[in-house]
Parts: C-alpha cells; sequence; structure tokens
C-alpha cells in the first residue's frame, strides 16, 4: 500500500439505501422515480426531464429523495449484465426518488471524493468484487451486503481528485467518439431511407427510371456442396459472413457436412429463420456454412452484390422478409428460397446502385473506423483504471484543484 493510502470497505465512507416499490393506481403525490431504464450507459445521470413520474399515496420521505453525487446502482433486472451499473446523480433541482429495482449509495466520509467514487465502482476491481461475490459468475442481485464487503485502497483525497481528474479526460475522448459513431450511424439511416424507402419524399419522379423485380428475378439460389477443404463459415448480424472459429463456436469437425452449402465472394447468405431481422451478409470468404442459411447469388445484369446487402438490411425489406416468413410464431418464422423469390423491390439503374452502394459503403468503413478507436480507448482506460486505482502507478499533485 502506497504511503497515505488505506484499506477501507464501502460501508465505512457511504450508506445505502433500497429504492422503493410502488402500487399502481395509488393516488395522492406525484413524484418522478429514477428506473433501471434511466441508466443506460450514462455515467452520470443530470437530466431527469423524461424520468417516469408515479403517484403515491403518502408523501415520500425525505430520505427517500436522491441528492446531488449520490450513487445509484442497478440492484436487480433480468438482465445480469446491468447488475452492479452505476450512475452519478447531479443536478436535481426537483423530487426525484428511485425504484425498488436500484440500490442508492451516499457519500458519508468528508475523505472521499464522490467523482473519485464513481469511477471506483464503474471500475474492473468493482466488477470483479461482484464475480467473487457471485461464486464466480454474474450475480442475480445486488445486496446491500455486497457493497458493504467490497474493499479497496483509498488514497488522500487530493490524489482521489487527480485520479479522476485523468479518467475524466477518457472519458471526454469516448464521448466525442460516440458522438461521431451516433452521428455516422444516423447519416447511414437517412441515405439507407432516402435510397430504398418508397413512400420517401425523394422517390418522387424516380420510379420511372426504376424497374420493379421480383427477388427470384435479380437472385440464383447456391444449392452446392463444398469441398473438404473448405472452411466453416458463420453469418452475423453485425459481422457479416465471418470465419466459424471468430465467433467461438464448438467445433463441428466430426459432423456430417454434405449437407453444408458454398458460399463464395459476391454471394449473398442470409439466416433462414432470422432474415425477418436482417441477419444477412455479402461474402468476401469462400466456405460452406450450415443448411440454417440460404445463399443467393446476385444477378450481374440486375443487381449490384454491394448494394444488395445494404437493400437486404433496409427497413423497408426487412418488414417485407417478416411478412412473407413462415411459421406459427417468430420462433419459427423461415423464408425460404420460394417465399423469399415472390418478394418485389423497385432497382435504380446499375450505375445508380455503385454510386449509393459507394456512399453506405464508405459510411459503413467510417462507423467501423471510430468502433475500433472506442474499443481501443475503452481497452486503454480499463488498463489506467487498473494501475490508478491500486495505486500501482503514482499521480503527481501538480496543479491539483483543492
Amino acid at each position: 500500500m502506497l504511503e497515505g493510502w488505506k484499506r477501507v470497505a464501502l460501508d465505512e465512507v457511504a450508506e445505502f439505501r433500497n429504492g422503493l416499490n410502488f402500487t399502481r393506481g395509488e393516488q395522492g403525490h406525484s413524484v418522478k422515480v429514477v428506473g433501471v431504464g434511466d441508466f443506460q450507459r450514462h455515467e452520470t445521470l443530470s437530466n431527469f426531464s423524461d424520468t417516469s413520474v408515479v403517484t403515491v399515496t403518502n408523501k415520500i420521505a425525505e430520505n427517500d429523495l436522491l441528492k446531488d453525487d449520490d450513487l445509484l446502482f442497478v440492484r436487480s433486472n433480468g438482465n445480469k449484465a446491468l447488475v452492479g451499473r452505476c450512475v452519478l446523480i447531479s443536478g436535481v433541482t426537483e423530487p426525484v426518488t428511485f425504484s425498488g429495482f436500484t440500490i442508492r449509495a451516499r457519500v458519508k466520509s468528508k475523505l472521499v471524493d464522490h467523482s473519485y467514487l464513481s469511477k471506483l465502482v464503474r471500475s474492473p476491481l468493482f466488477l470483479a468484487h461482484l464475480h467473487r461475490y457471485g461464486g464466480g459468475s454474474s450475480i442475480n442481485n445486488l445486496s446491500q451486503d455486497a457493497l458493504s464487503e467490497f474493499t479497496f485502497g483509498l488514497p488522500p483525497l487530493a490524489e482521489q481528485r487527480k485520479i479522476a481528474e485523468i479518467l475524466r479526460t477518457w472519458d471526454d475522448a469516448l464521448e466525442k467518439l460516440s458522438t461521431l459513431r451516433a452521428a455516422n450511424q444516423q447519416r447511414y439511416k437517412a441515405l439507407a431511407r432516402r435510397f430504398f424507402d418508397p413512400c420517401h419524399p425523394t422517390f418522387e419522379g424516380r420510379p420511372n427510371a426504376w424497374q420493379e423485380f421480383e427477388l427470384g428475378d435479380v437472385f440464383v439460389e447456391r444449392s452446392q456442396s463444398g469441398e473438404d477443404d473448405d472452411r466453416l463459415l458463420s453469418i452475423t448480424m453485425g459481422g457479416g459472413v465471418i470465419d466459424r472459429d471468430d465467433v467461438g463456436r464448438k467445433d463441428t469437425s466430426t459432423v456430417d457436412k454434405s449437407k453444408y452449402k458454398l458460399i463464395i465472394p459476391g454471394d449473398i447468405g442470409y439466416n433462414t429463420m432470422r432474415m425477418w431481422q436482417g441477419v444477412a451478409g455479402l461474402s468476401e470468404l469462400r466456405g460452406i456454412t450450415s443448411p440454417a442459411y440460404t445463399v443467393v447469388t446476385p444477378v450481374a445484369d440486375h443487381i449490384l452484390d454491394r448494394y444488395a446487402i445494404h437493400l437486404f438490411k433496409s427497413r423497408r425489406m426487412v418488414f417485407d422478409f417478416e411478412r412473407y416468413s413462415q411459421g406459427l410464431t417468430s420462433d419459427t418464422w423461415q423464408l425460404k428460397f420460394a417465399a423469399f423469390s415472390k418478394i418485389k423491390a423497385f432497382l435504380p439503374p446499375l450505375e445508380d446502385q455503385e454510386k449509393e452502394a459507394n456512399l453506405l459503403d464508405f459510411l459503413i468503413a467510417e462507423g467501423a473506423v471510430i468502433g475500433k478507436q472506442i474499443d481501443a480507448l475503452t481497452q486503454q482506460k480499463r488498463g489506467l483504471m487498473q494501475k490508478l486505482l491500486t495505486g500501482e502507478w503514482p499521480v503527481t499533485l501538480d496543479e491539483v484543484k483543492l
């Protein structure tokens, strides 16, 4: 332990309170309630304009209201990955309480900086504690005991503030990149609506230059088997057609692959049972895919492969894929080629398809670069937190504002 640091438990520096449960149909006082849905990926929650309002019979006690610098944890959720997530409360200007699915921690020691503590309980150190508390797996419910038993090294107040200041610079960089990625995604969606949605205003006057086809006229189903040495490929929602090993699937080397389908560069594969969710990919690889996939080859005179994959993921086409899927429930829906081939689509001339595909490909590539930058910064920040919050890397106190 570094000089000036001391080992403390979280309950020594903060007090806890479970959130309130409410009954529908109560009458009396209205109050805003922060629930798990308000957390999202925020580190600080300071805007309560969209927070849900409930009506309660009895007036909410003062100790059940949130204050600036409170820490609010997810106590219980159907998604175990959310349990333990924390937001720092700020900018409270009206009565706001918190739901029974959350736990509030309020700093009670003047030796602890709330911003530092907020970083600490979002760090790998705290996540590792929850993992141990859960017996080596994710916990189902966060308890006050689990919070109380979290122990950590606490540096002097000046060092806490300096560490929080350093980590905020990384948060700012990540926030800017996240804003860029969101803008990139919005531009892609706007262009996709403009290009593919017949109800979009830009379609007015254009269909005369376009032709309407059934998909069976512009795609041919590939039903060939592959070779013994062809690699196994998978089709994913975000990654497209990738090597099966890259998604961590179990070894299927002993499975009879005679029914597996060949897919080659330029082909489009789609998940027969999940096409209504837009699970399709343009292949840049040669390999074989499970019989659960359908493989189609674009007819070069009618449709460009790069244009087709964007078309397949458009809102309009996904709606049609769902409409033509067959099955009793969404769990059993399938879109086999016979039904797929009956779906109709307006297609522009090939030269326009290429221009539109180029624009959309550029946005996808730009988004991928931003995503890699976010991943790299996130990894670097995680390592930096480990070093700073354990004291492995001491901080200098130059220009610390006390």
